[in-house]
């Protein structure tokens, strides 16, 4: 877990990020119930930083309890803030948790709205994520669905999960109001500017300056 060591992950508030609102203020504040809360009453905010670390106890805390419905983890946050690697290293310390990830819920390109490149969330099939993969998980049910591939063009061959206490999803737009009744944490991991950018550069390579030129403004 060296990887996520000092990675700073916060609890936050309700802002209207997204067009229909949700989303959170501080950047890197995170909001979230308390353990056997109803998912439709929001829970007070906590403004306070924590590390991986602290997650991680935080976790493992909630699951010793043997919760009566699974555990949902939602990690938003920036392009290149951490997201998947903080999901990445979780799973590997929870073994077996549900691993859902905003990315295999793009909208196919024929299905998009004409100006789906100047709209926040316009290119994501969340309905489908939330019906096909969140919901079910949230229920403590098998979670079966077929990820579609922006690189191939395709819908991948379906996807069989089993029932798991601990679900993770992770992406852009998982705090999104059409997904919050199904999480019961909701963590907006945050690094600073530069850092975003010398990531962002070190992952897309020559397509840095298209990527920061059509996504970045999309935030």
């Amino acid at each position: 877990m060296s990887s996520l060591s000092g990675k700073k992950v916060i609890y936050g508030k309700p802002h209207p990020r997204y067009p229909s609102g949700g989303g959170y203020d501080i950047i890197g504040v995170l909001s979230g119930l308390p353990l056997g809360a109803h998912p439709c009453k929001e829970a007070k905010p906590m403004p306070t930083p924590i590390t991986a670390s602290t997650l991680s106890a935080l976790l493992s805390a909630a699951l010793a309890q043997t919760p009566t419905r699974p555990l949902v983890l939602a990690l938003d946050g920036r392009c290149g803030s951490g997201k998947t690697t903080l999901a990445n290293g979780l799973s590997a310390q929870f073994p077996g948790c549900t691993l859902l990830r905003t990315d295999d819920f793009y909208l196919p390109p024929a299905r998009r709205s004409p100006d789906w490149a100047h709209t926040p969330c316009a290119n994501m099939d969340l309905t489908r994520l939330r019906d096909e993969a969140l919901r079910p998980a949230y229920a403590g049910q098998p979670v079966a669905y077929r990820a579609y591939s922006c690189r191939q063009g395709a819908y991948l061959p379906p996807a069989q999960l089993p029932a798991q206490p601990l679900v993770i999803l992770e992406g852009s737009y998982s705090h999104h109001p059409l997904l919050r009744p199904y999480e019961t944490l909701r963590v907006f991991v945050t690094c600073t500017k530069a850092e975003q950018t010398r990531r962002l550069q070190a992952r897309e390579g020559a397509r840095y300056a298209d990527f920061a030129a059509r996504w970045v403004p999309l935030e």
